[in-house]
């Protein structure tokens, strides 16, 4: 057994000395690397111009000398100064160092952007052993927003810039032309914050003869070569409203009781000189002449004066709501709330987009919410094909009549419709039905066009409450080049929904869900899939899916929610869907999704309706973005207006907003503004996620809530790391924990 012994101490000896002999993977030395490495990694980042960039040579084994000598070479990307200089740190460190810094953008010739002039360490014991790392030069770009606004005589509107990549510094030298001459009468930047400035409009010209830009002291040249430079294009007006406008409102009057208005009236230089109204009110259906009015902005010295007022309808005594705070968006769109104290509510008003292109055949989605005799919440999805000489046949809708399917107007989902349509002669539109059951509507041409990309839009309202559900909503031209089936459901969309909830639905349960369709279909029942995130705040109890741990990890069943959808076409007017939403997949025993109803009116977009839940829940889907590309914090600097929209409580305050969204420069990005009714100020910093969706908190001891945020429209994607799109439009809703918001609603936020 001795002998055992010694014979395995002495092989154990042997393989060892063998070992040792050929190094200490057992099969030669080891090879020695150099490693450059930037403070991002061994990737190649992108540079901006004029940044400098600390770059370190490790050279592997530690034991080897790591002395080296440092070169830059373009090749035939760069050449010379055009790839920016290197310069090695002495005396030279361990592991050896040497600062980058790129060329500056002084011409389009010499900021190439793709550039990648290629640095490299080579050992100076043994020079045929090197290290390289190319470098990506990336040309910054800015972008001004907003892009065309108009400017009120007198009054001042906000500009912000961005310079991209974010990285970059967020420093900027403005500029004012007026009919391309600078300088404009007073126009400043903002002592505190360089991407911020204020234009007021005491030029003398008209129309679009302002243009403001912004460049960055990294590239002088700025706006006079041909790299991606916006520039904000103001029009000077006398009045912001002005013009035939469309308008909607859902709230609830000073006993709690629901109240919807839908309207037009007639604007010249802010002084409303005709319109009309329909009001349902707990009284019934009555119509209301608008004998004038105005708009009054707010004090010119203001820094939101060009984008914030009051309006004030002049109607029959006693008829509310007659005043309202409202907040302006860059397009001219009217977001409200009622400043009466008569009530509260809030809605929207737009241009109306004249008399209705009814010559031809047409469909309609619609969505309505209201509340039915016994004044529970009720909600309305369906089609409505209109043929061009008046008749109404083939359409379809669902009915939720608090928590019923199966109801009074619709007996067995989906119903038929059929009716008729015709004009009022005062600008707005008659539809009365024979099925499902005798109803009939007046609507009113609000905004939009024939164009699938900005279809048109009409305001709707049931003029016979009596037995029916008194409802108001929108109707929405259908995109008549899509087939509806699964792949006309094939790219990213935003939901948003609003119902009851609580005990007996005194308080609001509302959600905004990111999901993505994959237009494909699998199984017989042809179903396809439908993956994403939501945030629900259902009467003060928050749910986020998915729920991110503070590694940034989720567990496997709460990383987003994975259900399905299915297009399930009846009548002569396709584009019925069934959408899983909600539900909650968080749990270990996951909580099964809602079944909503959905008619689409386009590609990813449509209204939806929960089937059968007593929180009737109803909304809209819309598709995120004019194609594909990523969301930054960085795509949304500028100016922003808006408000809630319908609430499903009395107890819901409805709030507007003026919001100015910047960044100080570290990738740090904050909102500030007005909230009314107030006015409170808003200080707050916000993120936003690749996928589209982010948060706003507040910066303490601000008064406003946490949000969660989801973008939907973008008016372009820019090419800087990555494909990241400018946003145009999002949504918000209530997410506080401490203490809890039990009556949260949607807010609708544009720029």
């Amino acid at each position: 057994m001795a002998k055992n012994f010694l014979l395995v101490v002495a092989l154990v000896s042997l393989a060892l000395t063998v070992g040792c002999a050929k190094g200490g993977d057992g099969i030669g030395p080891a090879p020695i690397s150099i490693a450059i490495t930037t403070p991002l990694g061994t990737s190649p980042q992108a540079i901006y111009p004029g940044q400098s960039v600390t770059l370190t040579a490790t050279v592997t084994p530690a034991a080897t000398n790591p002395a080296v000598t440092w070169s830059l070479s373009g090749g035939t990307s760069c050449t010379g100064s055009a790839c920016g200089t290197l310069t090695p740190v002495t005396p030279a460190p361990d592991p050896a160092t040497a600062i980058y810094v790129a060329p500056g953008c002084v011409s389009q010739t010499t900021c190439l952007s793709g550039a990648a002039p290629v640095v490299t360490a080579t050992l100076v014991a043994n020079t045929s052993i090197t290290g390289t790392l190319p470098l990506n030069l990336v040309d910054v770009t800015t972008q001004v927003a907003p892009l065309a606004p108009n400017v009120g005589t007198g009054l001042q509107q906000q500009f912000t810039a961005t310079a991209l990549p974010d990285a970059a510094p967020q420093t900027f030298v403005w500029s004012c032309t007026v009919n391309g001459v600078p300088p404009c009468k007073n126009f400043v930047q903002d002592p505190n914050i360089s991407g911020v400035a204020y234009y007021t409009a005491q030029d003398d010209c008209s129309g679009t003869c302002i243009e403001i830009s912004a460049i960055t002291p990294l590239d002088p040249a700025g706006c006079q070569t041909a790299k991606s430079c916006t520039i904000g294009q103001a029009t000077l007006v006398t009045s912001r409203v002005n013009g035939t406008y469309a308008f909607r409102f859902s709230g609830y009057d000073g006993s709690n009781n629901a109240t919807a208005v839908v309207g037009t009236f007639t604007a010249s230089n802010g002084t409303i000189t005709s319109g009309t109204e329909e009001e349902l009110t707990s009284a019934g259906w009555k119509q209301h002449t608008i004998s004038g009015g105005s708009y009054t902005p707010l004090t010119a010295s203001n820094p939101i004066s060009n984008n914030a007022g009051s309006l004030a309808l002049s109607l029959p005594a006693g008829v509310y709501p007659n005043k309202y705070q409202v907040a302006l968006d860059s397009a001219g769109d009217v977001a409200m709330i009622e400043s009466d104290s008569q009530g509260s509510g809030s809605g929207v008003a737009q241009i109306s987009a004249g008399p209705g292109p009814f010559k031809n055949y047409q469909v309609y989605a619609f969505g309505f919410t209201g509340v039915d005799s016994s004044f529970k919440r009720v909600g309305y999805v369906g089609l409505l094909p209109m043929d061009g000489s008046g008749n109404i046949a083939g359409g379809v809708m669902d009915v939720n009549d608090n928590g019923q399917s199966s109801n009074s107007v619709c007996n067995a989902p989906p119903c038929a419709i059929a009716g008729k349509y015709t004009s009022n002669g005062n600008g707005s539109y008659n539809i009365t039905l024979t099925a499902p059951v005798a109803m009939s509507f007046d609507f009113y041409i609000a905004s939009g066009s024939s164009s699938k990309t900005t279809p048109l839009t009409f305001y709707a309202i049931s003029t016979d409450p009596g037995t029916n559900p008194a409802v108001s909503g929108t109707m929405v031209l259908q995109d008549s080049s899509q087939t509806y089936n699964n792949a006309a459901f094939n790219g990213t969309s935003v939901s948003a929904l609003t119902g009851t909830g609580g005990t007996n639905g005194a308080n609001t349960n509302v959600s905004l869900t990111l999901g993505v369709t994959d237009g494909t279909s699998s199984g017989k029942g042809g179903t396809g899939n439908f993956v994403g995130d939501f945030d629900q705040n259902n009467a003060g109890t928050v749910l986020t899916v998915p729920i991110v741990n503070s590694d940034g990890t989720c567990n496997p069943q709460s990383c987003q929610f994975s259900y399905t959808y299915v297009a399930t076409a009846v009548g002569g007017a396709p584009g019925r869907y069934i959408f899983q939403m909600l539900g909650d997949p968080t749990q270990k025993t996951p909580v099964p999704p809602i079944p909503f109803v959905l008619y689409a009116s386009g590609q990813n977009r449509g209204f939806l309706l929960d089937q059968s839940s007593p929180s009737v829940m109803t909304g809209t889907m819309s598709p995120q973005g004019k194609g594909s590309g990523l969301f930054a914090a960085s795509g949304m600097p500028g100016t922003y207006g808006g408000a809630t929209t319908s609430s499903g409580s009395a107890a819901v305050t409805p709030i507007a907003f003026n919001l100015l969204l910047t960044s100080p420069g570290g990738q740090v990005f904050n909102v500030n503004g007005t909230q009314y009714p107030g006015p409170v100020p808003v200080a707050e910093t916000y993120t936003m996620n690749l996928g589209g969706n982010g948060v706003m908190a507040p910066i303490a001891p601000a008064t406003t809530p946490n949000y969660a945020i989801y973008a939907i429209d973008t008016v372009g994607c820019t090419k800087q790391s990555g494909l990241i799109c400018t946003v145009q439009d999002f949504m918000m809703i209530d997410e506080d924990i401490t203490p809890p918001n039990p009556n949260p609603s949607i807010i609708f936020v544009k720029q």
